[in-house]
């Protein structure tokens, strides 16, 4: 079965991000692009959704995210997860990350930042100006302007990831060692005790 990519209500993007996945982080500005792993990113609110990651001083990602004043949030899979590895921790200033390992990309709605092929959710933003967040805690906040998921993951607004376990998402620990999302389990309403 192919991936089929479906719009995700903007008020219900922050459940692509919810359960605290590890995304990787596309910018591009004047023709350069670049892509990294983040495991600091979350959905901070609603309508408009906002999103936050946290971006290193150092990283060229963060330098085009800055001139272009937007980026994708990509959510990977256990598919993806040396791809992961790989772009978490190899600099794209002097080497097109794109071309050297091969990496497909999907063309975005809102941004102009690659969207990465085989991930399954995505978020288009555009950088919310912070400037003491960003100089002070390297901490970006996007407000999303579309939002995409693979329906055979995410439908109707939730995960379910029974029988996908390739396309399950990644939760990074340390050092190279991620954790996939496991089963979903429902929860009940307690009675109060009398």
């Amino acid at each position: 079965m192919h991936s089929i990519l479906a719009a995700v209500p903007l008020a219900k993007a922050y459940r692509l991000l919810n359960h605290g996945p590890t995304v990787l982080v596309s910018a591009t500005h004047a023709g350069r692009r670049n892509v990294m792993a983040a495991a600091w990113a979350m959905a901070v609110d609603f309508e408009p959704g906002k999103v936050a990651v946290v971006l290193d001083k150092q990283t060229w990602t963060r330098e085009l995210l800055e001139a272009e004043g937007s980026f994708v949030l990509s959510v990977p899979c256990a598919a993806q997860v040396d791809l992961v590895q790989t772009v978490g921790n190899t600099s794209g200033r002097a080497l097109d990350k794109f071309a050297a390992y091969g990496i497909e990309t999907l063309a975005g709605e809102q941004v102009s930042a690659p969207l990465i092929a085989g991930c399954v959710a995505w978020l288009e933003c555009r950088v919310l100006p912070e400037v003491h967040n960003q100089q002070g805690y390297d901490l970006f906040l996007g407000e999303v302007l579309a939002a995409r998921a693979d329906t055979r993951v995410f439908r109707e607004g939730r995960w379910d990831f029974r029988g996908q376990d390739s396309l399950r998402t990644l939760h990074h620990v340390a050092g190279g060692h991620f954790l996939v999302i496991g089963d979903g389990i429902q929860g009940q309403m307690l009675t109060p005790k009398a």
